[in-house]
């Protein structure tokens, strides 16, 4: 606690650059699953082949994923943002595609009948109605990211693995807790907030 206490800066620091690299990622992440899970929702083929192809980068280990992108990327945030991306894509996909795909068809029909074109229908009916699976997802993936990019120190991307790391090898058991507790408390804080946006958006649509 002494230690904690007298070097919460460093750990701040530390924390700072976690959130920067985890938020980074999900938002790229994001954006890439949404465009991809539309153009899939309503494809079988393409489904196929973008969750094959995510499912694959989904299982390659960590430290083997850092290591492939150094002769690319070199060390370094780019290293850890571009892995992250990588692992987060299969369930930011799955559940944009799921989403829009569990939109009764019966709505779908009603909204077409009202003069809606496929772009109004995607935009005021389907993303709407699929966004409680949509947080579910990001909520997972967000998780993930904050866990693993602890490992990323291992490329000196920062954030709070370098504490755990560095009190590893001098033997400094005060920074192991202090970046383990601290990244567990922003996982543990990030999954409450999403399953309660998750919770109000559920209730929202069946009101």
């Amino acid at each position: 606690m002494k230690w904690f206490l007298r070097n919460w800066t460093d750990i701040a620091y530390a924390l700072w650059e976690h959130i920067a690299i985890s938020l980074t990622a999900l938002t790229i992440a994001f954006a890439l699953s949404l465009a991809i899970g539309i153009v899939a929702a309503r494809r079988e083929r393409l489904y196929g082949t973008v969750m094959t192809i995510s499912g694959f980068l989904y299982t390659i280990p960590t430290l083997a994923f850092l290591a492939f992108l150094i002769p690319v990327v070199g060390l370094g945030r780019a290293n850890a943002i571009i892995t992250m991306v990588a692992f987060s894509l299969m369930i930011l996909i799955r559940s944009v595609a799921t989403g829009i795909r569990e939109v009764p068809a019966d709505v779908i029909d009603a909204a077409r009948g009202m003069g809606m074109n496929t772009a109004q229908i995607m935009r005021r009916i389907e993303l709407p109605l699929a966004l409680p699976l949509i947080v579910a997802g990001l909520r997972v993936s967000a998780v993930t990211v904050i866990s693993v990019t602890v490992v990323a120190a291992y490329v000196n991307a920062g954030g709070l693995g370098t504490l755990i790391f560095n009190g590893i090898a001098s033997d400094h058991p005060a920074k192991i807790w202090a970046g383990a507790l601290t990244a567990c408390a922003l996982a543990v804080s990030v999954d409450l907030l999403l399953a309660l946006v998750e919770r109000q958006l559920k209730r929202r649509l069946a009101a």
